[in-house]
């Protein structure tokens, strides 16, 4: 079992900044990844930012040049810096982990989401 906690959403003007934290703990468990995901009223959800345990990184095109996706391996923290935010940014975003979970003598990979998070960016 892995639990995701998240914080840093909010209410900003456009052109701002926020930044996500994401913690993921449990009592055994290694990430294979993590990342951020986002869901707008009526929309699907989909990839923001993603990070592997060997600091990959990658973006969707709507977060490339604005958004930074890092992480804290010792800690099990991911975090997303968003600058220069947009109306269109407004949703709620999800944190996300991939990760083999030990239970018993058995390995297990699942992903596991945060409870969400909201970011509202106003005109």
């Amino acid at each position: 079992q892995v639990q995701l906690v998240e914080s840093g959403g909010g209410l900003v003007q456009a052109g701002g900044s926020l930044r996500l934290s994401c913690a993921a703990s449990g009592y055994s468990f290694s990430i294979n990844t993590m990342g951020w995901y986002r869901q707008a009223p009526g929309k699907e959800r989909e990839l923001v930012a993603g990070i592997s345990s060997v600091g990959r990184e990658n973006y969707a095109d709507s977060a490339k040049g604005r958004f930074t996706i890092s992480r804290d391996a010792a800690k099990n923290t991911v975090y997303l810096q968003m600058n220069s935010l947009k109306p269109e940014d407004t949703a709620v975003y999800y944190c996300n982990c991939n990760a083999r979970v030990g239970i018993g003598s058995k390995l297990y990979e699942n992903n596991y989401w945060g409870q969400g998070t909201q970011v509202s960016v106003s005109s």
